[in-house]
């Protein structure tokens, strides 16, 4: 593919993505993933559904030239204090130094936050995404596999092992108290349900005989099912749980009538991948992600 040159580049730092954005991004996401196959995490779903306007932090970095968008890096900030950074740039314009530039002002707009770390995210099979990083100096930190059903088990049956409730706002308190167990996640950060519910996100209290036993989130975008933030309390592992957790979150998504449905993974946590490879899940692909950390 031959290089456009630059004629009249802008960059805009934008809290939020406008409809008109979103579109924009979403066409050269997808232009940037017919010219290589390999997966970007830029979480525009999920930004969708959170859309926040009172916030005074950029989040968007958008690079034109002239009117059509050529690159993209976004921020996201979930549980964790850490932000999570992916981008992309058009194909054309590449060796330009447009990512460059946009992490630049990513950079900065980091600084000006509280968090000390950042993760600069890149899947395994990107060489290209993985020299960038090498150049910020940051080091390697987890990989984690995005895994997509492609067979259901003749057992998904689980009638009596366990019951979904779906959370409400009273349940807020027991889910943080758990996402501090499975994720590590601050537990004052509070989550509700049923504000998360109207993003899209339905938060599920896994019960047996009316006690706790874990939870799982589920999340809907267009044709697309994800599980989410799958737990078992550690008292309660070993019982078969997890895999009727799973087996009810499927069923969940596909009375939806969803197409795809997906979950992800930490390459290391080998007890979860073989568990989710018997639920019939395959790894379609694996991100990378390396850590920055403010100098003091």
């Amino acid at each position: 593919m031959m290089m456009s040159p630059l004629s009249h580049p802008t960059i805009k730092k934008k809290t939020v993505l406008n409809p008109e954005e979103f579109i924009e991004v979403t066409e050269l996401e997808k232009l940037c993933v017919e010219h290589e196959p390999v997966t970007l995490k830029l979480e525009l779903d999920y930004k969708r559904g959170h859309l926040r306007t009172e916030s005074e932090q950029n989040n968007e970095f958008l690079y034109y030239d002239e009117d059509l968008l050529i690159g993209y890096i976004g921020i996201c900030q979930f549980g964790g204090e850490a932000l999570e950074i992916n981008g992309m740039v058009h194909p054309e314009y590449r060796r330009q130094g447009v990512f460059s530039e946009l992490f630049s002002y990513v950079k900065e707009e980091w600084e000006r936050r509280e968090s000390l770390e950042m993760l600069l995210l890149n899947d395994s099979k990107s060489p290209a995404g993985q020299a960038f990083i090498q150049t910020q100096g940051a080091e390697y930190e987890h990989s984690e596999h995005d895994m997509y059903l492609t067979t259901v088990p003749g057992d998904m049956n689980t009638t009596g092992k366990l019951t979904l409730r779906k959370a409400t706002n009273e349940d807020a308190k027991e889910i943080a108290a758990q996402n501090a167990i499975y994720f590590q996640m601050d537990e004052t950060r509070l989550t509700l349900p049923e504000e998360e519910e109207k993003h899209g996100v339905e938060i599920y209290m896994a019960e047996r005989e009316e006690r706790s036993v874990g939870k799982v989130h589920l999340e809907i975008s267009e044709d697309k099912g994800g599980i989410y933030g799958l737990g078992v309390l550690p008292e309660e592992r070993r019982k078969g749980y997890g895999r009727a957790i799973i087996m009810d979150a499927v069923n969940k998504l596909r009375e939806k009538q969803v197409n795809k449905i997906m979950l992800q993974v930490v390459v290391d946590n080998k007890n979860a991948l073989l568990l989710y490879q018997s639920c019939g899940f395959t790894i379609a692909s694996t991100m990378d992600y390396y850590k920055l950390r403010k100098r003091k």
